[in-house]
């Protein structure tokens, strides 16, 4: 997938059913006003249309903003939409499983949690 495999990777989906005639200015106003995030921070906003057969990906790439595009000839994507209006937030992975049409995202959880690491105790010399 070219968006990406990083853990360190953060997406986020927008929580409403979105317009995808929406260009540049048009999505980068919904992450900015309805999702309360900076688009240009290299994370990626992922929107979908209100019968799940298109989505959008927004992405700032460090020299300007991408958006790339897909739409399912069959099936639907699975439905990231939330009543409380909050983002669902995903990996890498969740997204890519998301735009082959994968309808177990945001269902379940796909991915494990992220480690943590542990701060180790220093030796000690006798």
């Amino acid at each position: 997938m070219i968006l990406g495999t990083s853990r360190a990777l953060r997406v986020f989906a927008y929580p409403e059913p979105v317009d995808l005639r929406k260009g540049y200015d048009g999505l980068f106003g919904l992450v900015k006003t309805g999702l309360g995030r900076d688009p240009l921070s290299g994370d990626l906003f992922l929107f979908a249309n209100k019968r799940r057969v298109g989505c959008k990906v927004l992405v700032w790439d460090g020299t300007g903003l991408c958006i790339f595009q897909k739409r399912l000839e069959r099936g639907r994507f699975a439905s990231l939409f939330r009543e409380d209006g909050g983002a669902v937030q995903l990996t890498a992975t969740e997204l890519s499983l998301f735009i082959e049409g994968c309808d177990l995202v945001g269902r379940r959880t796909l991915s494990p949690a992220i480690v943590k690491p542990k701060v180790l105790a220093l030796d000690r010399a006798v």
